[in-house]
């Protein structure tokens, strides 16, 4: 559903001005499907809903705050006696607690209302056996809200941006024969939304996830037991950082790593292949909304291509940086936030579209209150 939204959004802006930033509208469609899963409510059909941009700020914020560069107390102890150092910190916790408790609100005025829809928080507050302490569901309340906000919309527009280049058309060429043929008896806008059956799309969100690298820097991580490496003994307690964006690149593990290759993971097995990109992270800390957000990715991707050509705008001044690091407007952030552009969107076929459109809100029209 929050994906029909989001296309028909944007098809409402393309039909008055087809030169665009896309940010806004797949930030939308990243929190509302969040607050579907989690509180079983969603935002309002719009890039200007309030509570959307009240979180984006206050999470984008925490992202700059939370990112390694900014957090030198961590590192030189005695700056924690500078005073004032959590005040910034204190003041977005407050406004975070502020719209989290609102969407624990109308949860729980639904609950009691019984009009509310399944939902993660819903089943644990509704479950006699729950044990899960009000500390641990507030923790997984905050996750849900803030994880992929900012990483998920980050790929999504980068890879646009990227669809606008010269060989961005080639590669919507091909998906789009690609995906056509991979659901030769299905509608393929309704049938990718149930089963990933093209390959090419599976590996175009695979190496869209290594190229980006939106987490540039992992979170910090303490080691549990002493390590033995190189013969050197690391302790237990020590803090690691793990390169994301180094691991993603680094060329004795890819071939032309700075190269954009829809195709690199086509016709390797996922099974027993280990770890084959670094966009989640590795190991058991591994992201828990992986398997989420590569359904989304898969979805999002697929029906963008089936719906626009993607490219360039005339002006000059307003297309993309496609570097992977000089893309980003905040270097220290935790998270790349891109630079400001705009592309174009051009419609495939804007009848078949508005009739895909239409037919997906008609059968979600149940979820829209």
């Amino acid at each position: 559903m929050e994906a029909a939204v989001s296309f028909n959004e944007l098809l409402n802006h393309v039909k008055r001005n087809n030169d665009m930033d896309p940010n806004g509208y797949f930030q939308r469609f990243a929190l509302s499907v969040s607050l579907t899963l989690n509180y079983g409510i969603r935002l309002s059909d719009s890039i200007h809903d309030q509570t959307l941009n009240k979180v984006v700020a206050v999470e984008r914020e925490m992202s700059n705050f939370r990112g390694i560069a900014h957090n030198w107390q961590d590192y030189l102890p005695f700056l924690r006696l500078w005073p004032g150092y959590k005040t910034n910190a204190i003041k977005y916790r407050t406004l975070r607690d502020e719209y989290i408790l609102s969407f624990y609100g109308q949860l729980t005025e639904n609950i009691a209302n019984g009009t509310d829809n399944p939902c993660i928080a819903g089943n644990v507050l509704k479950d006699p056996e729950a044990k899960l302490s009000e500390r641990e569901f507030k923790s997984i309340c905050l996750s849900m809200v803030a994880a992929g906000l900012d990483t998920l919309p980050g790929n999504i527009n980068m890879t646009t941006a990227y669809l606008s280049s010269p060989h961005g058309h080639e590669i919507q060429e091909r998906a789009y024969e690609e995906i056509i043929n991979s659901y030769p008896n299905q509608d393929p806008w309704d049938a990718c939304v149930s089963e990933e059956k093209c390959e090419y799309m599976t590996s175009f969100v695979k190496e869209v996830l290594r190229f980006w690298s939106t987490l540039n820097m992992c979170f910090p991580r303490t080691s549990v037991k002493d390590i033995i490496y190189n013969g050197v003994k690391i302790p237990s307690g020590t803090t690691f950082l793990m390169n994301m964006w180094a691991a993603n690149h680094d060329s004795e593990q890819f071939k032309s790593p700075m190269e954009f290759i829809p195709e690199r993971f086509m016709g390797i097995s996922a099974n027993g292949a280990g770890t084959q990109h670094f966009g989640y992270g590795a190991g058991t800390r591994i992201c828990a909304g992986s398997h989420l957000a590569n359904r989304q990715l898969y979805i999002v991707f697929t029906r963008l291509i089936l719906a626009f050509r993607v490219r360039e705008t005339a002006s000059v001044k307003d297309r993309p940086i496609l570097d992977s690091i000089e893309c980003n407007a905040v270097p220290t952030s935790m998270v790349t936030q891109p630079k400001p552009f705009k592309v174009k969107f051009v419609p495939r076929n804007i009848e078949q579209l508005e009739s895909w459109i239409q037919s997906s809100l008609e059968r979600t029209a149940h979820l829209q209150k």
